[in-house]
């Protein structure tokens, strides 16, 4: 009984305190954002085996819109580029363009393997201190209290959400991420690659 009590409170206070910490730094609508020079779009693969991904194209719709409305200057692209076919920035920057934003606009960030990785690196490569994370509400939520932890005042910008099949099994896998988030910040892990400092 004690085992399973503490096992919810492993899941439990994950949950709690990463809601708690996005409720007010959290958007659904453009026009309610606050204005900040970069946005962080958090990457994801543009399809997968059961076809289009629909993450991929809600977040390029929601970071087009974003920036149209004129509330991001430049958008930091973020994502997987861990072989010479999977390259998830390149994949986002074409769509944006597509989109119509300026090729000029966007900054690729090839070593974004995870959320941790995106967010640190956008302070501590691309020197952002101030940034408008965009990506689904529960992603966002996550993103938010890493940026937080690490010193960056970040609000975040909700893409469509997902109702398909396969959303209940990424939400599933999000409870494990938000657990393994806070033993990462606990013991200091750090992205797999910084670098030189390339200042936005």
């Amino acid at each position: 009984m004690y085992a399973a009590f503490a096992l919810l409170l492993v899941f439990l206070i994950p949950e709690l305190l990463v809601k708690l910490h996005a409720s007010d730094r959290i958007f659904d609508t453009a026009e309610d954002v606050p204005k900040n020079r970069v946005c962080l779009l958090l990457g994801t693969s543009k399809s997968s085996s059961l076809g289009p991904n629909p993450y991929f194209h809600n977040r390029i719709d929601a970071t087009a819109n974003l920036y149209k409305a004129g509330k991001v200057e430049r958008i930091l692209v973020t994502g997987d580029n861990g072989t010479k076919r999977y390259n998830e920035p390149t994949d986002m920057r074409d769509a944006l363009i597509k989109k119509g934003v300026p090729k000029d606009d966007i900054v690729l960030d090839f070593a974004g393997f995870r959320t941790l990785d995106s967010v640190v690196r956008s302070k501590e490569v691309f020197g952002q201190d101030r940034i408008t994370i965009v990506s689904q509400r529960f992603h966002n939520e996550r993103a938010l209290y890493i940026a937080k932890w690490k010193g960056i005042d970040a609000v975040a910008y909700n893409a469509a959400d997902v109702t398909s099949k396969r959303a209940w099994k990424v939400l599933l896998r999000e409870r494990f991420a938000r657990v393994k988030m806070f033993i990462d910040l606990i013991i200091g892990t750090e992205p797999k690659f910084l670098g030189k400092k390339e200042p936005i």
